[in-house]
């Protein structure tokens, strides 16, 4: 059984619903962790809620989880793999005709939509976390990558970070909205709550694997040791 596909005819839908086990610890860990950063990140760049150096140590946290859930698409449980919930243009429309015209059922994992959001969205925060390491105000707020690069590139690179926050805002909008489009009109199962707990209500088990949070920390703290290695190699410039 494919998670992401709604239910199969060997679960008809006069079934009872259950909850079943689909998200595992480091895809919920990692979901609500970029939520709080991504609120952090603009408390402190718009707000003054702490100083910069924390904008950018929040920006690191950022671009080391996205690097984990990249990674973790390929080789983590079932439900978090690219292969398992990405679908083309033609999965993408019969999804929604049947949100349109009938009630879609319970998929396990990402419907196709979703898993399209997802995809998106860890894309932008990608760009978001990069351009900020060659970003600069040209007056206090260097990117630690900044000085290795030319002029023109940190221009170029802190106008891509300036016009991508703002697309970044609107699709995180664009994605909550239809989370509670689903909650509230829908009356599907609770999104925000499912990725809370880890379960969802189906009609059936849907059998899938689930990988340990051990690699996962792992490949966190191989990220986090790459990335450090670049920023001070970045900084460098800075010491002469």
């Amino acid at each position: 059984m494919n998670p992401s596909d709604p239910e199969t005819p060997e679960a008809p839908a006069c079934a009872p619903l259950a909850r079943y086990r689909v998200w595992d610890l480091t895809t919920r860990f990692i979901h609500w962790a970029l939520v709080l950063l991504v609120l952090l990140q603009f408390g402190t760049a718009e707000w003054g809620w702490l100083s910069m150096q924390w904008h950018f140590y929040f920006g690191y946290a950022i671009l080391v989880l996205v690097g984990v859930r990249v990674l973790w698409g390929f080789v983590g449980s079932d439900s978090s793999r690219f292969g398992q919930f990405l679908r083309g243009p033609r999965g993408i429309a019969a999804y929604l005709r049947g949100t349109l015209w009938t009630k879609f059922g319970h998929p396990v994992g990402h419907n196709p939509l979703g898993a399209l959001s997802v995809l998106v969205l860890l894309a932008l925060l990608l760009i978001q976390g990069i351009s900020g390491l060659f970003a600069s105000d040209a007056i206090t707020v260097f990117g630690p990558l900044s000085g290795r690069v030319s002029d023109a590139t940190v221009r170029l690179m802190t106008r891509i970070h300036d016009i991508n926050q703002n697309i970044l805002l609107a699709f995180i909008a664009l994605h909550v909205a239809a989370v509670l489009l689903h909650a509230l009109v829908r009356r599907e199962d609770n999104l925000i709550v499912a990725m809370i707990t880890g379960c969802k209500r189906l009609r059936r088990d849907p059998g899938l694997r689930f990988v340990g949070i051990g690699g996962a920390l792992l490949l966190a703290v191989a990220l986090a040791f790459l990335l450090w290695a670049m920023v001070r190699w970045g900084q460098a410039v800075a010491a002469y």
